[in-house]
């Protein structure tokens, strides 16, 4: 599979769909088709205006589309997203709130890495910005990464998240959203070592892998079953020449989007088939469920061959974070370093990406940790999603986030020192 005419196949035929479906809606809609008393042209445009809508998703990476907040002093402010830190394969941004004074609560989102962009998190930053100064991880899409940059694998991950870290302060409150979990936890043990006047104050820690083995899901299952030769043969792809990244090994987020679609085929395809039938009536419009809704899942990003692979086999196969055995740059880091910073964990009960005990062995990690400083929450009938975006983080579990922050806040350093340097 490792052939950049794969890769390239791939392209090929969401280009070709794409096409077929602007074709589609283009005959579909021609204007003699009015005379014919049938309503095959007009399911044959709305057929194709779905098409080509889904298909041009994959390829595009959608805009923050966070233009204003409402402040304390009732005002709208205007916001802009600024990079605070720019790395070859992610940046550090931070949601800029014009006219705003500095808020008391600094957050920290760290997205995933797991096929999506970071605009997946943009009702859970949209949440959090009337009360706090929002700064997230920005990953990069790997085909647009030369190769001349070298490799991204989970300990380049770890480095990256320490130091954003380090660049916001000790007053920071972070929250990792599912895959970044552990290496978040393991990139705040080598702060609490190596820097511990830089780790911050508060980690949030949601719905995240840190012992895949505390309880079984389908994720789980197939790492188990899977082995890293076949794993490597069946997902990793070399870039194609029409872009910047051309040769670099990849998990193609095309084939990424095949198996998330895949998971749930039936409850797409009847998303898919209800929202043609919407578009033939006229029902449907631009920024309705179906189209907010697939215009982030369908805009999907490559991500390094090595960093796919060093995640499953070191995360879930090796158990490194669970076992408190991870090595970073031939450090092995310690876990059980951290004392100083409140942790709290927050599952789904219905989580079935990252099963309820998964992110809560977590805690028994932190042996250098007091109970005080340890919390855990689990949210009755929860999925995945709803945790960190849906009705459930907003009416719940969001403002326990920002009561556990307050908590355990801590004052802004007046000076900070680098990690590299120590």
């Amino acid at each position: 599979m490792r052939y950049m005419a794969t890769y390239d196949l791939m392209e090929t035929a969401r280009n070709t769909n794409q096409w077929l479906g602007a074709t589609a809606r283009a005959f579909g809609s021609y204007p003699a088709t009015g005379l014919a008393p049938t309503p095959a042209f007009k399911m044959m445009a709305a057929w194709g205006e779905v098409m080509e809508r889904s298909f041009a998703r994959m390829v595009a990476k959608p805009d923050w589309n966070i233009t204003c907040v409402v402040g304390e002093d009732g005002r709208d402010h205007t916001v802009s997203t600024v990079p605070v830190v720019t790395r070859a394969f992610g940046d550090l941004l931070k949601f800029d709130v014009h006219g705003r004074n500095p808020m008391p609560r600094k957050v920290l989102l760290v997205a995933p890495m797991s096929g999506h962009y970071a605009t997946l998190l943009r009702s859970t930053v949209i949440s959090l910005l009337p009360d706090c100064d929002v700064y997230i991880t920005d990953w990069h899409n790997a085909r647009d990464i030369p190769v001349s940059e070298g490799k991204f694998d989970v300990e380049d991950y770890t480095l990256y998240l320490a130091d954003f870290m380090e660049e916001l302060g000790s007053d920071l409150n972070v929250i990792a959203v599912c895959q970044p979990a552990p290496l978040t936890l393991a990139a705040a043990a080598l702060l609490a070592e190596k820097n511990p006047e830089a780790q911050p104050a508060t980690m949030t820690l949601i719905g995240g892998p840190i012992d895949p083995d505390a309880a079984a899901t389908d994720v789980t299952d197939f790492g188990r079953r899977i082995t890293m030769g076949q794993l490597e043969k069946v997902a990793v792809q070399r870039v194609g020449f029409n872009h910047v990244g051309a040769g670099r090994l990849v998990y193609p987020g095309l084939l990424q989007l095949s198996s998330f679609m895949s998971m749930n085929a039936d409850r797409h395809g009847e998303a898919f088939f209800n929202q043609i039938v919407r578009v033939a009536k006229g029902e449907a419009s631009d920024h309705d469920f179906h189209n907010k809704f697939y215009d982030e899942y369908l805009a999907v990003m490559d991500m390094t061959a090595e960093f796919y692979l060093s995640t499953v086999e070191r995360i879930f196969k090796n158990l490194e974070i669970a076992q408190n055995r991870f090595v970073v740059d031939g450090h092995m880091v310690d876990i059980g370093k951290i004392t100083d910073i409140a942790v709290k964990i927050v599952e789904g009960e219905k989580d079935d990406i990252s099963a309820p005990g998964q992110c809560l062995a977590a805690l028994d990690l932190l042996t250098g940790l007091p109970d005080s400083k340890k919390a855990a929450h689990l949210e009755p009938g929860a999925g995945h999603y709803g945790i960190f975006a849906g009705k459930s983080w907003r009416n719940n579990i969001r403002p326990l986030v920002l009561e556990f922050i307050d908590a355990n806040t801590r004052p802004a350093p007046e000076t900070a020192q680098g990690l590299r340097s120590v």
